[in-house]
Order: C-alpha cells, then structure tokens, then sequence
C-alpha cells in the first residue's frame, strides 16, 4: 500500500510537469523569520500548546488519579486531578535537592521501588529522556498495583529542550512505537494510545507559541499525519 502510495503520487508530480505548484501563495508574515518565537515551548507567552493536550488528557482521566500515586517532578497533577481521592503523594527525581522528592531513581533501572506499589502514575513528558525505554516501561508495569492505571504523555513533533534535559533528549515517539512498547509490557488489550494535534498546532508549537493564540476549535483538530503529542492509558491486569 506503501509503494501504491508512492508511485501515484509520483504519478501526480509528472502530470504537473515535475513538482506540482502551488497556485494559492502562503504569506508567512511575522513567522519569516529563522528563530523561534519563544525557545522555551511558549511558557513565556502563556499555556504550552503540549500542556493544553497533557492537561485535557488527564482532565479526561482524573477518576483514575487515586489512592497512591506517584508523579515525576512534582505533586501538581497529582493535586489537581486527583483531589481528596488521593491517599499518599509520591515525587521521583533523578536527584535528590526537591523538597517534595519522595522517591530518587532512574526508571530504567528502580529495583529499590517495590513492586505493586501505585494505583497511578502520572508520567507526563519524562520517559524521552530515558535511553533505555523498554527498562522504563517495565519498571512502571512492576511498580503498579494490580488494577492500577499509568498515565503517560511524550512529545511527537516537538523542539528539544534548551534546559539540563538537553542532553537526555533521546527520542520523539509515533503512535506506533507507543503501541509496541506498551503493549509489550501490559498486553495491546490493556493499552490505549491516542495522538493530539494537527500541522496548525505543530507549526505553533514549533514557534513556541501558546495554545491561547489558537482557537479551540483549531487545537481540537486531530491529523494523525502531525502527532504533535502521544498520550497513553495502559492499566495492569488485577
């Protein structure tokens, strides 16, 4: 289906001559320019255009942010989406020096975490900067309770990071590759991957832009051409 795709649109290209133009111009405007607008994913301008997907994901899902839970970096997930329907906060860092730091591990390598710990986890834009991702994932299916959810989310089409993490920055995942290395671990029928955004947010996010400068109606548009952001639901057999 691959080569029928391939050799049809070449097929288009020699009927217009070589390479089809375009009749309608593009007028780049204040974006022909070979910066970005803001190199800190648009933080500076207001809500990320990531965090706007993260966010609604969890929103999505906050009945499942309950009884223990651990989150990477900090509690605010934790705090916003599970409530009074969380009986203990946990916080991993890589390092320890966080206050609200519970838990010092590598994922990919957490033997010290015992198992069948957390009801949920709330692993939000983390596991990219993990080399070994399938050590990863299997450390999060060993450290959650029978029953118990992993709420994940990893940049698709994304800039890297100019912060500490830019030497960690390993990998940009597909809805594919999320598939497979999820499923692996919990078993396909146990994981649920979905991919939010379209080539409007990706260039918006690209600049550094912040999802109030787009309107609702465009950041709800999903082209799985432009994965911008993956979001995974996998739960653990009980």
């Amino acid at each position: 289906m691959r080569v029928a795709a391939r050799a049809q649109a070449g097929r288009l290209a020699r009927r217009a001559g070589g390479f089809a133009r375009t009749r309608i111009p593009v007028r780049f405007g204040s974006l022909r320019r070979l910066t970005p607008v803001s190199r800190i994913f648009g933080f500076d301008r207001g809500q990320p255009i990531d965090r706007y997907y993260i966010e609604r994901f969890l929103g999505d899902h906050a009945d499942l942010v309950r009884g223990r839970v651990l989150e990477i970096g900090d509690s605010t997930y934790t705090r916003r989406f599970g409530g009074s329907r969380v009986s203990r906060r946990d916080v991993l860092n890589i390092e320890a020096g966080d206050p609200e730091t519970t838990i010092v591990a590598d994922l990919a390598s957490a033997d010290h975490i015992p198992s069948d710990s957390f009801d949920c986890l709330l692993i939000t834009q983390t596991l990219h900067l993990i080399y070994d991702l399938s050590a990863a994932a299997a450390t999060l299916h060993r450290i959650l309770a029978p029953g118990g959810t992993l709420l994940t989310t990893f940049p698709g089409i994304s800039p890297l990071s100019t912060d500490q993490w830019a030497d960690t920055w390993y990998w940009a995942l597909t809805p594919l590759s999320a598939v497979r290395l999820f499923g692996d671990v919990f078993g396909p029928e146990n994981v649920r991957v979905s991919a939010h955004g379209n080539v409007l947010t990706s260039v918006a996010f690209l600049e550094g832009l912040a999802s109030r400068e787009l309107r609702r109606e465009e950041l709800d548009v999903r082209d799985p051409q432009f994965p911008m952001l993956i979001t995974v639901k996998a739960t653990k057999r009980a």
